[in-house]
């Protein structure tokens, strides 16, 4: 049997890299699609190309895109990071370190790239629970999208390919996702999350992003792998 080909899209972060195991264990062949989009700092991608060496997939496309040019975030611009926010304000409102479109862009690239390659299927780790409170990551928003990729594409206009979005992470807790990539043998040690990590990798331990992980591996009583710096208290 032929394994239909997918394309996830691979930041090099925990959910992503769960979400290339789950495409995998559904028996899809994966199309790794990864960006360099301006970002303050390239040790999640560089973690995505490990994470893609390692996970066996059909092909890894790293996309340059800059989005520095439009700024509006703290991961594109000259804007502080938010640090060590308490867990009750993270979810409420939009942070800046929202990147405008961000999602908007990357589900196009890999739309086209999907239709180039006959397939059906897009696999992407956005959540609405343990999340950051990002308007791309919500199922309304998702929904939306797959709509108009359908209307889109020369594919989708023919009756040649009807696309589905994959979003298994979409209704489960940091804990249960960490779980989820546990019991398919996902290596977080692989994975970086942090917003603002040193020049070396290690994660800031403070950041919205880190202080979601670290509760994720808590509540799900195993043994969190980040490397945080010497100063970052791993505990929740």
């Amino acid at each position: 049997m032929i394994a239909r080909r997918a394309v996830i899209l691979l930041s090099g972060g925990l959910d992503s890299t769960t979400v290339l195991a789950i495409a995998k264990s559904e028996g899809f062949e994966p199309y790794a699609l990864s960006f360099h989009y301006g970002q303050r700092h390239v040790a999640e991608l560089q973690a995505a190309k490990l994470v893609a060496a390692r996970g066996g997939v059909a092909n890894h496309v790293v996309v340059n895109v800059d989005l520095r040019q439009f700024g509006g975030s703290a991961l594109t611009d000259d804007i502080d990071v938010p640090k060590s926010r308490s867990l009750s304000d993270i979810g409420k409102g939009i942070p800046v370190t929202y990147v405008p479109a961000r999602n908007t862009i990357f589900l196009s690239y890999a739309l086209a790239w999907a239709e180039t390659l006959a397939s059906s299927d897009l696999f992407v780790g956005v959540n609405a629970l343990d999340y950051s409170g990002y308007p791309d990551c919500r199922p309304e928003y998702i929904r939306a999208y797959e709509q108009m990729a359908n209307l889109a594409t020369k594919a989708g206009v023919e009756g040649a390919q009807q696309l589905t979005i994959h979003t298994p992470l979409i209704e489960l807790t940091k804990a249960e996702i960490i779980k989820r990539g546990t019991e398919l043998g996902v290596d977080y040690s692989l994975t970086v999350s942090c917003y603002d990590p040193s020049t070396g990798g290690e994660a800031c331990g403070e950041c919205d992003s880190c202080l979601l992980r670290k509760k994720g591996f808590s509540e799900a009583r195993i043994p969190d792998p980040t490397r945080y710096r010497e100063a970052a208290s791993v505990a929740v």
